[in-house]
């Protein structure tokens, strides 16, 4: 099953990078980060589903650090986005947005049973729910843009793409920081 979904989600990021670029889009952006930080969430639980707790809370503890890093390099692409004045593709956001929800549901639904596993299982299951999440933002986004004409819709699901990133982040470190000091 992690394999599986490692495999849908380092594909989408590689398209949705191609497909930011190509739109000039901040949420695609995002999205596309999501994907990777998600992808590589998914190697790393591979990596230690079979070390124990201890390899497991130091696995989380490096995806909050991915997760927060991607949040922030977001919000960077976003100011840089506003100063420049580009107006994204909103038919492009609004394809590739589509197409990565569908995949991401799939992932979500191939985790649900396994979320409350340990906490290995749980930030992969944290990443799915995200994706989603991030998903029908970029879709808002593309509606917002095609709506207004202006970047600003896409910017702004970009920052809360990346304020999720943060969240997320921000309780994937407390739960590994609570384990890796947790007594035996």
């Amino acid at each position: 099953m992690l394999r599986l979904v490692l495999a849908v989600n380092a594909a989408m990021f590689a398209l949705e990078l191609g497909a930011s670029v190509l739109a000039h889009s901040t949420s695609l952006l995002a999205d596309s980060m999501d994907m990777l930080g998600d992808a590589l969430v998914y190697a790393f639980s591979l990596w230690v589903v079979a070390r124990g707790p201890l390899w497991q809370a130091r696995a989380a503890l490096a995806k909050g650090a991915v997760m927060a890093a991607f949040g922030a390099a977001v919000a960077v692409e976003a100011a840089l986005k506003l100063v420049r004045g580009v107006v994204p593709s909103a038919e492009l956001i609004a394809g590739v947005g589509a197409l990565a929800l569908a995949a991401n549901a799939l992932c979500l639904a191939l985790l649900w049973r396994r979320r409350a596993d340990d906490l290995n299982m749980r930030s992969a299951w944290l990443c799915s729910r995200n994706d989603v999440a991030a998903n029908l933002g970029v879709l808002a986004a593309a509606g917002g843009v095609a709506a207004t004409g202006s970047a600003w819709p896409a910017v702004a699901i970009g920052l809360a793409i990346a304020a999720l990133f943060a969240g997320s982040a921000v309780d994937v470190l407390r739960a590994a920081r609570r384990a890796l000091t947790a007594p035996g």
